[in-house]
């Protein structure tokens, strides 16, 4: 009986990570860490805070370069995390593109979503200090990779969720050119799986330099070990679309992540 060969899950041609323009919260955290208050002062939820005028700016910016692309080299897919400050970058990066959302394969996907923080969602590192010392010291015990806050996620919880973003590009997006719309967090840990980093790795490059907003962090398809495919680091933390428009640069934590 002849071997059934299966075929190999492909990888996009291209792919772009993108963290979402300087939001409100990213505003309101600065101001509460710089006036030592323990509780950044943001009404209503994370998922509902929207772009700052600046970040609406720097989407657009992101937006007017990728609109300088070729036609045969702009994204044909698009995902974006289901938080508005991701939704209105993705937006405002499409418009000052001339990208047409409606006539690409266009997704919110919840688990783009930011790192969920639970218990200590809001609280300045101070904040967490005093309201939950037991937490903090947990914390700098297990290190950001592994420590989950009550009714929040690890690092590694992250990581789970995005290994099935990972299976569904390759399933339904091979020979695409994607872009992803999303958080800091999320950045890094698709480095991470993509790059097979070790947590001593990823932590180290977050130690080096913060993800700024609107950045862009790319790979491109190449040949791999043993025949397979894989995901190639083009560039990392990419902002000169931002320097050329003369758009200030920022790459403050957002107001959740105070533990990230």
């Amino acid at each position: 009986m002849a071997e059934v060969v299966r075929p190999r899950p492909a990888w996009p041609t291209r792919l772009w990570l993108v963290r979402h323009g300087q939001s409100a919260g990213n505003v309101a955290r600065d101001a509460a860490e710089a006036e030592g208050r323990p509780l950044i002062d943001i009404a209503g939820r994370d998922v509902d805070v929207p772009l700052s005028s600046l970040g609406a700016r720097q989407a657009r910016a992101l937006g007017q370069w990728f609109g300088t692309l070729p036609a045969d080299a702009r994204p044909t897919v698009v995902l974006t995390s289901p938080y508005r400050r991701a939704i209105e970058t993705t937006e405002q990066l499409a418009e000052a593109g001339g990208l047409n959302l409606s006539s690409l394969a266009y997704a919110v996907d919840e688990r783009l979503r930011e790192k969920e923080f639970g218990m200590l969602n809001r609280l300045t590192r101070s904040g967490i200090a005093a309201q939950y010392p037991e937490q903090a010291a947990l914390r700098a015990h297990i290190g950001k990779f592994y420590y989950r806050p009550p009714s929040g996620e690890s690092w590694c919880d992250v990581l789970l969720r995005l290994r099935s973003v990972l299976d569904e590009i390759q399933l339904q997006f091979a020979d695409e050119r994607v872009l992803v719309v999303a958080h800091q967090v999320i950045v890094l840990c698709f480095r991470y799986l993509l790059e097979r980093m070790t947590e001593e790795q990823i932590l180290e490059i977050d130690r080096r330099q913060d993800v700024a907003n609107c950045s862009v962090t790319w790979y491109e398809r190449a040949p791999g070990a043993a025949g397979h495919d894989e995901m190639r680091l083009g560039e990392y933390n990419f902002v000169a679309p931002l320097e050329a428009a003369g758009t200030p640069v920022t790459d403050q934590p957002d107001a959740s992540v105070a533990p990230r």
